[in-house]
């Protein structure tokens, strides 16, 4: 029966959100879908200081929380009562599986930063039924396999077959499957052939979508050796949720602090929406009591909470986000050593630096305390795949602490129920090497960080938490949250980190890695908006660079986009030297190497694209000046 307790009402908050954005009106960026367009908020991040930072950060999560304003683009928000009454009806489908588990399955499924949440979320739900003495009803697929939970495996997530044949592996001999596919963008191929292939066995599979971007904003290009798109797979989805077998979840929650980085608001609204509705079903299952709007919302709600404790903290955020820029300024690294979820907090926002900043693995990194067997991936050990592939506290102490220097940031996460010893000892070798050593402790309220720990840390940032007096379910919330809080702060420190090295212009990623189809998509976008050329003329500019040659064979321009990025994922800064080929008139080579010379690509950037007579700008309707030239 369809729950009626969602009405168009405003929802009282518990922290304060934003205006509403300018990226609202109509006509801002229209070309663009919500989860490329700029972030009015952040223009000029590349400009601030690191309190600065955390506070354009702190405003653009806050978006997430934000409600539809009716006077302008009605985009569906989290609190809208479509986008609740949904996550309320895939709640029921998962209860369903729980009281009959039984050849059935709950399959979360992502790329990138996704796929890592569908692992985190399956794995946690899966130790919260094994608590209970049941079995587990979770698996996740990670396009690229175990290894993308570590390391970025752009390719794979171009293709829709890999995501079905990994889904039939995983779903073999099951009766009833709930499938939810996470693609910020409404854009991954991998995720699309999947939703295709749940709609083509009704019988078998409930398929959810969950996004941030409105249908008809979904990826319309085919898909290479495919017969779709994948906004024709969402408005299939569409059709389908009109009988309640399938569903989408795709409320808009604002432009990202970084434009296109959905691993930062993209992922944190994943988190907030899965972990909602599963905690709402249950807990529901659980206690054996009818699921009801209520519940939900007061799940929901919690995640405010996790926003104003972590933010609450923003000079000690910035202070470490400081200490971070300079240590990649002088080419030092940046550790992170966690304990349990909460390294894998760390490992997961290390992993996304190389795509996003376009750097080297070993710039930022993360360590977990047990390796893999704290993880409990599916493919068990990695470590023989080679040295990006060890995870450890006992790795990092055996090779890398050996290495680390003065110029190294070490930032140490856990709670204090945690083993303290450890971490004390662990922290005194780590001294020894550098004095910029940060700790990020979570404690619940009532605890308090021992001296000998203060002492250790060149400063210590406590998150405290209230007591958890409620049933099972709430000790997992309570994870949950340190888990997002944590997600913010390591945002903040590598995004902030890049920004103080010259990674960002404006607030775009000008130095990205152009490893995939959505990326080398993006790379031409950003190469329009700031050099006002032709998206001809700028894709020629990027394939130049990508191939580092003046004259580009009809070989090179017929081939699939495929070919351009296995290529450019292998590259460096091919973005920056595209805009230098498309600002000054100079051969392939030339480009090169003005851009390796200076090790601020936003400086070298930003002197090409304000010669004499222009000036500094990032209107998104200049990268329409060319069009008739398309």
């Amino acid at each position: 029966m369809k729950n009626t307790l969602f009405v168009s009402q405003k929802q009282k908050h518990i922290m304060e959100t934003p205006d509403t954005g300018k990226w609202e009106l109509a006509g801002y960026e229209a070309a663009l879908p919500v989860t490329e367009k700029s972030n009015p908020i952040t223009r000029e991040i590349d400009k601030a200081d690191p309190l600065q930072i955390v506070h354009l950060l702190k405003e653009c999560d806050a978006e997430i929380f934000q409600e539809e304003d009716d006077t302008l683009v009605n985009y569906k928000r989290l609190y809208s009562a479509s986008v609740l009454q949904t996550m309320m009806d895939v709640a029921k489908k998962v209860e369903e599986i729980l009281k009959d588990p039984e050849h059935s399955l709950i399959i979360l499924s992502g790329c990138g930063t996704s796929g890592r949440l569908a692992f985190l979320l399956a794995t946690s739900f899966n130790k919260l039924l094994k608590g209970l003495h049941k079995n587990q009803s979770y698996d996740y697929i990670i396009a690229g396999g175990d290894k993308a939970i570590l390391t970025s495996q752009e390719a794979p997530e171009d293709n829709p077959h890999l995501g079905v044949e990994a889904l039939e592996r995983v779903c073999a001999g099951k009766k009833k499957v709930i499938f939810i596919g996470i693609s910020c963008g409404l854009s991954a191929p991998f995720i699309a052939g999947q939703l295709d292939f749940c709609l083509k066995n009704l019988d078998v599979f409930t398929p959810v979508l969950v996004g941030f971007n409105p249908v008809n904003m979904a990826r319309n290009e085919i898909i290479e050796d495919w017969h779709l798109t994948f906004r024709q797979v969402a408005e299939k989805m569409e059709e389908v949720q009109k009988t309640r077998r399938a569903f989408i979840l795709n409320p808009a929650v604002g432009p990202e602090g970084i434009s296109g980085s959905s691993r930062m608001k993209g992922g944190s609204a994943t988190k907030i929406i899965l972990e909602s509705l599963l905690l709402a079903a249950h807990t529901a299952t659980s206690n054996n009591k009818e699921l009801t709007a209520k519940n939900l919302l007061g799940w929901m709600k919690t995640y405010e909470k996790v926003h104003k404790i972590t933010y609450s903290q923003g000079k000690m955020i910035a202070a470490i986000v400081k200490q971070a820029g300079a240590s990649l300024e002088k080419m030092g690294r940046i550790y992170y050593m966690g304990w349990q979820t909460l390294g894998v907090m760390g490992i997961i926002d290390a992993s996304e630096c190389v795509p996003t900043f376009g750097t080297d693995f070993s710039d930022v990194r993360g360590f977990i305390n047990k390796g893999y067997k704290e993880m409990e991936n599916k493919e068990g050990d990695l470590t023989s795949q080679g040295p990006v592939f060890e995870i450890s506290h006992e790795d990092f102490m055996k090779n890398v602490l050996p290495d680390v220097t003065e110029n190294d940031t070490v930032v140490f996460i856990f709670t204090l129920d945690d083993d303290l010893l450890e971490i004390e000892k662990l922290a005194n070798q780590v001294k020894d090497k550098t004095p910029n050593l940060y700790a990020i402790s979570h404690v619940t309220t009532g605890q308090y960080v021992s001296a000998n720990i203060k002492k250790t840390f060149a400063s210590v940032m406590s998150m405290t938490w209230p007591i958890v007096f409620f049933e099972y379910e709430g000790f997992f919330l309570q994870k949950f949250q340190r888990e997002l809080s944590t997600k913010w702060i390591l945002n903040a420190i590598s995004t902030g980190g890049h920004i103080l090295k010259g990674k960002i212009y404006f607030n775009h990623m000008i130095d990205l890695k152009v490893s995939n189809s959505k990326l080398f998509r993006r790379a031409v976008a950003i190469l329009q908006r700031f050099t006002s050329r032709s998206s001809i003329m700028c894709q020629e500019a990027l394939l130049k660079s990508i191939y580092e040659t003046d004259d580009l064979s009809d070989e090179i321009r017929n081939v699939e986009i495929s070919t351009h990025t296995t290529l450019a994922a292998t590259k460096f800064k091919v973005v920056p030297t595209a805009v230098v080929l498309l600002t000054r008139n100079c051969s392939v080579a030339e480009a090169m190497s003005t851009i390796q010379d200076k090790p601020l690509v936003r400086e070298t950037i930003d002197r090409f694209l304000t010669a004499p007579g222009r000036k500094r700008t990032a209107d998104q309707n200049e990268m329409h000046r060319g069009k008739e030239n398309e």
